[in-house]
């Protein structure tokens, strides 16, 4: 077997149409789901661009994440059929969170913005190393005359998120007015694009979804309309969707996490008449999910990370799925998968086995900070 060098392996990653704007402003480049990413940034770091999301507007390059445009006579019908959402509770112009799942296990290949253009126009946006197997099972699955295209470079998507998002917004003359979870075209400086009034931080924010190609007018155009703009990097909007409790997939959901263990039974349409995986669900939510993701604070100076057994006493009860220090609360936080028993209550004391040493959780019920989505 040939051995790949790290440079080798570097030149295989795909990058961002921003990337040259990253490396100028200092990025600390890292790889994310076949993509080089921007970590943090020279002179900012993970608190500063998390705390510029929390109390000012921060923007961050999210081009990795997936796009699959599903179209064709039925293709909103034919998405209902397969993901875990209800379709037909939003109407054309809005966005909804929803699951693809594994028809046999119900355990999670990938969460999803799915963003419904029309009856016969899907917009999906998937987690950037599942692309393309979700691409390939919607595709397996297709009826005549629906196609599955995968958009991945086609787009660029920019999230500008925090507080101060809707007057740097309104400073360039793009809409900032429509609900939560909607969309809609504008058009900046001859760019055609879509704001979407969605994001991944708990703060008021849009995603400007703008073909790849002006992405470095948009990128600019945001920066030069605001002076107190951070760029931000995926290391801090990893903290900032962890004091959410937002799910990362790979972590807290995965293939061998369902939506009933990972609390994100709200994205399934229970009553739907069919949706990948909805027998083996609907069978694990009416006997009750052997282990629930939970949230624990430190009580004790202490960051808890993947992988770290949690327990009871003497008694090994789950393993965390995420964890931080949280920059807002100034102490450790995670997610774990914690097994269900009634005698292990939010506030419940339990310990994680911090490189040998029991260090003290409280469990509790995310989110860790007060939401401010709207």
């Amino acid at each position: 077997m040939t051995e790949v060098t790290p440079a080798a392996a570097e030149t295989r990653l795909r990058r961002s149409p921003l990337h040259e704007r990253h490396t100028a402003l200092g990025a600390k480049l890292a790889p994310f789901g076949g993509w080089q990413m921007p970590l943090e940034y020279a002179g900012g770091g993970v608190l500063k661009e998390h705390t510029a999301v929390r109390t000012g507007v921060g923007v961050f390059d999210v081009s990795h994440l997936g796009k699959i445009r599903v179209a064709g006579p039925g293709a909103a019908d034919f998405v209902n059929a397969c993901l875990t959402n209800d379709l037909g509770r939003i109407a054309p112009g809005q966005a909804q969170y929803t699951l693809c799942c594994d028809d046999a296990t119900g355990g999670v290949v990938d969460d999803i913005i799915a963003y419904l253009h029309a009856d016969d126009d899907v917009f999906l946006v998937p987690n950037a190393a599942n692309t393309a197997e979700v691409a390939r099972r919607l595709r397996a699955a297709a009826p005549a005359g629906v196609t599955v295209t995968d958009e991945h470079e086609a787009y660029a998507v920019l999230a500008v998120q925090g507080p101060g998002s809707a007057d740097l917004l309104t400073a360039l003359g793009l809409p900032t007015g429509h609900d939560y979870m909607s969309f809609s075209a504008a058009t900046l400086a001859g760019v055609e694009l879509t704001v979407c009034r969605t994001g991944y931080t708990g703060e008021l924010g849009y995603e400007l979804v703008v073909p790849a190609e002006h992405a470095v007018a948009v990128w600019d155009a945001l920066f030069a309309a605001g002076p107190d703009v951070r760029a931000c990097g995926l290391a801090a909007r990893d903290t900032l969707r962890t004091e959410m409790g937002y799910p990362l997939h790979g972590q807290d959901l995965s293939p061998e996490i369902t939506p009933v263990q990972g609390r994100s039974g709200w994205a399934v349409g229970w009553d739907k008449p069919a949706f990948w995986g909805r027998d083996v669900l609907r069978a694990e939510k009416a006997a009750g999910p052997a282990r629930t993701l939970r949230g624990l604070a430190a009580v004790d100076r202490a960051i808890p990370r993947p992988g770290m057994t949690v327990y009871a006493g003497d008694r090994q009860v789950g393993v965390v799925t995420s964890g931080t220090f949280s920059p807002t609360l100034k102490h450790g936080i995670a997610l774990a998968l914690v097994d269900t028993d009634p005698k292990l209550p939010d506030g419940e004391e339990l310990a994680v086995d911090i490189r040998g040493r029991r260090a003290r959780m409280c469990l509790t019920r995310p989110p860790f900070v007060k939401p401010s989505v709207r």
